[in-house]
């Protein structure tokens, strides 16, 4: 309105921001697209890209935490919004539920770890499974077994391999699945001196970081391709789980990842969503 002023009425710039409660700086400022703008919008396309389920929060703390950019997030944001990339918000529905036991924390790596089961199919149909091992204290992922059957034989296999490089832990929690109630898998926790844990049936709130883990695995990379064979998905997920344990973008974790040397990603790698497997490329 103070430009036009001076244009039309042929009113001094000092006079014509005095009328309109202004400064002569804010009168003269013109705005400048910095260059970083492109490169901005360049790394928001391609992480959501890679990783559709990632909103701005996830992509912001990668590129500060991850990447070690130092951009504001009003400004990434922006950019952001201005991408269309914002996520559908699903609305929860409200349910009246029971107060939940509180979940034990534990309080350094090995006091508990938690195991659980997945499952998927091949691009021909065929059903595998997915055994998920994590450390409960800073929620890092100790290995993805895959194959078409895991009966309790494998899983324990699956539990000394992981403790030849970690160690024993001291309880193991996990659901009632018929691999875990096995006479061998509880032979051999007595043997290791490990005690194993299950969860009431039906609630497998209980075992909550596992299955939030499990909901990491199967958004970030499981339901995005398709593959042919039970080593395309082995091999992806033993890249995968080494972004996850090494590249975490949260804040909340870099404790944890400071103290342990590891700590969870979300961010899992510079591969393009195709439709198989095999037609990935890196960029």
């Amino acid at each position: 309105m103070a430009q036009s002023a001076v244009q039309a009425n042929a009113v001094s710039i000092r006079i014509a921001c005095q009328a309109f409660g202004i400064s002569q700086t804010c009168y003269r400022y013109q705005a400048k697209l910095s260059s970083e703008n492109s490169e901005i919008a360049d790394w928001l396309i391609r992480l959501t890209a890679n990783q559709r389920n990632c909103g701005f929060g996830l992509c912001f703390l990668y590129l500060r935490n991850v990447k070690g950019y130092g951009w504001n997030h009003k400004r990434v944001y922006r950019i952001y919004r201005e991408l269309e990339l914002n996520l559908r918000i699903k609305p929860r529905k409200r349910l009246i539920r029971e107060k939940p036991e509180p979940l034990a924390e534990p309080t350094a790596i090995n006091q508990v770890w938690s195991m659980d089961f997945m499952h998927d199919q091949l691009s021909d149909g065929r059903s595998i499974r997915l055994f998920n091992v994590i450390d409960d204290f800073n929620r890092e992922g100790l290995d993805i077994e895959v194959d078409f059957s895991l009966p309790s034989e494998r899983v324990i296999r699956s539990l000394e391999r992981i403790m030849e490089w970690r160690g024993r832990p001291d309880k193991i929690r996990c659901d009632n699945g018929p691999e875990y109630v096995s006479a061998a898998l509880t032979v051999w926790a007595s043997r290791r001196g490990i005690q194993v844990s299950f969860i009431q049936p039906g609630k497998p709130q209980q075992n909550a970081y596992i299955e939030r883990y499990n909901r990491t695995v199967r958004y970030d990379w499981l339901a995005h391709y398709l593959f042919d064979s039970i080593g395309e998905v082995q091999e992806y997920a033993t890249r995968w789980l080494w972004t996850y344990n090494h590249e975490p973008p949260q804040h909340g974790h870099r404790r944890h990842y400071a103290e342990t040397e590891t700590g969870p990603g979300r961010i899992a790698s510079t591969l393009r969503p195709l439709q198989k497997w095999g037609d990935y490329h890196l960029d």
